[in-house]
């Protein structure tokens, strides 16, 4: 969710400039800023921790709030203390809230507390700054595919709620139609025939008149967006059409232009954060890092050779199964299972600190071997879903369960880590507890994309657990890519080692 932070100006003097606004992103998982470039992301949201990252050149902040893997009440929680820790760090820092754009990015695919994070923001940011005139949801991410055309979000021009995404015991919901969805998820507190539609050919007029074309008919059709936009109020839920990037801009720079007249929150992929900043008057520009040059940020030993890497795979979709069997079919790889049927017996047996010692021994002793041998281990969870029954109890036992999960495999990343020339960690949750958890990272630094998509973050100076010094991380969301993706990161950080 993105919210303009701005209050009506007494006069044009009070308008903040473009120019010096700055973008903060709430990440309801690790893998949101898979779009862009040279920007912070903090794992902790302390004040001190966000007046460093506020400090930064770049115009966007990311904070990576992992809600995803929380149940609704935690992740409520954590959106609220977010936003207090924030407030107090915008005024330390001298920041007004007109120079403020906050976004709450979530997935591409409609998992995740969808409706219940807008609330909770819309109702702290009341209580600071002022009411909501609308929230906009704009969940397309349209490198990976995923468009919103006449009110339906799809992915590769499926409708989205027919693929395996909308089957998530946690998340799943029954239809693409963003009116109707908005209904189901919010247990019919926003009437799909409340909801407004902001459309493509809207948006079209509009960019069309950015880039300087003539139209042959209709009125200025940037004019028209501002004043369609600037007629919303009371919070208004509003489903955003977008197939093309121009779109997105566009809005971004009618945004920007209403800046001290009226404020919204917005439900966003990632592409939207493009559109914010390049819609601005300080455009976000190219990669300074080309990919063929990331992937030489590899570490070296003392003896100058190239360390091997490590891949982790937490996520459990299917098209994850489907990318997993690709890269174990490398013979550069080696794979280990945790078995998650047996590691749930553990975990609710008498003793499941000593168990589960005993077993991440025999683990790390393995993955040590493999990198003895110069191979990639690949760790991964044992695929499909563990049932935990029906309704939220259920739902809580399961998200406690997949969190408890992360934080094993973040224990056996960190046992290895000083061994390590890098690491793609696949899944969110999984890449937000090795990040957070696993190596006693606060902040890391998004270099770029290695791939479309794939982030490549690094730790800052002096930041974490012994070892993890300038240690590559390769952020791969659950959701991203075709079967040979995965398999197809591995060899560009493989195919540097044999040059």
């Amino acid at each position: 969710w993105s919210w303009v932070s701005v209050k009506a100006p007494r006069c044009p003097a009070a308008t903040a400039s473009a120019d010096a606004l700055k973008i903060v992103v709430i990440d309801d998982d690790p893998t949101g800023s898979q779009t862009v470039h040279s920007c912070p992301l903090l794992l902790r949201w302390d004040v001190q921790t966000l007046r460093q990252g506020l400090r930064h050149p770049s115009p966007l902040l990311f904070v990576l709030a992992n809600t995803r893997a929380l149940a609704p009440e935690a992740a409520a929680e954590r959106n609220r203390e977010i936003v207090a820790s924030l407030e107090q760090a915008l005024a330390a820092e001298g920041i007004s809230d007109q120079q403020l754009l906050l976004v709450s990015r979530g997935d591409s695919t409609l998992r995740g507390h969808g409706v219940l994070e807008p609330a909770v923001l819309a109702e702290e940011l009341a209580d600071r700054f002022g009411p909501v005139h609308a929230t906009l949801h704009v969940p397309a991410f349209l490198p990976g595919g995923r468009t919103t055309v006449d009110g339906v979000h799809l992915l590769h021009g499926q409708p989205v709620h027919t693929t395996a995404f909308a089957r998530d015991r946690s998340f799943g919901f029954s239809t693409s139609c963003l009116d109707a969805w908005l209904e189901e998820k919010s247990d019919g507190a926003i009437p799909a025939t409340s909801v407004l539609r902001l459309q493509g050919d809207q948006l079209d007029r509009a960019a069309a008149q950015r880039s300087g074309e003539q139209l042959a008919d209709g009125p200025n059709g940037f004019s028209e967006l501002v004043a369609w936009l600037e007629a919303l109020d009371g919070n208004r839920a509003v489903i955003v059409d977008a197939e093309r990037q121009e779109q997105l801009d566009a809005l971004g720079a009618a945004v920007h232009h209403l800046l001290g007249r009226r404020r919204f929150l917005f439900r966003s992929a990632a592409s939207l954060i493009n559109g914010l900043v390049d819609g601005g008057l300080s455009p976000l520009g190219p990669q300074p890092i080309k990919a063929d040059a990331l992937v030489k940020l590899r570490r070296r030993d003392s003896a100058g050779q190239r360390r091997p890497g490590l891949v982790l795979v937490g996520s459990h979709v299917p098209l994850a199964d489907q990318q997993l069997e690709r890269l174990l079919s490398e013979s550069g790889c080696c794979g280990l299972e945790l078995p998650v049927r047996r590691i749930a017996r553990v975990l609710e047996g008498g003793t499941p600190d000593v168990l589960l010692a005993d077993l991440e021994n025999a683990w790390v002793e393995w993955m040590l071997a493999v990198l003895d041998r110069n191979q990639t281990p690949v760790l991964y969870t044992s695929r499909g879903e563990l049932h935990f029954g029906e309704g939220p109890t259920a739902d809580r036992r399961r998200l406690d369960f997949g969190l408890a999960l992360a934080q094993l495999t973040a224990r056996l990343v960190a046992a290895v880590v000083p061994r390590l020339g890098y690491l793609i960690s696949k899944g969110g949750i999984t890449t937000g507890s090795v990040l957070a958890d696993g190596l006693g990272l606060g902040t890391v630094l998004l270099d770029g994309q290695l791939m479309p998509g794939l982030s490549m973050v690094r730790p800052i100076a002096g930041e974490g657990i012994a070892g993890v010094n300038a240690l590559p991380v390769i952020t791969f969301p659950g959701n991203l890519g075709d079967a040979d993706t995965l398999a197809k990161a591995w060899s560009l950080m493989e195919l540097e080692a044999a040059e």
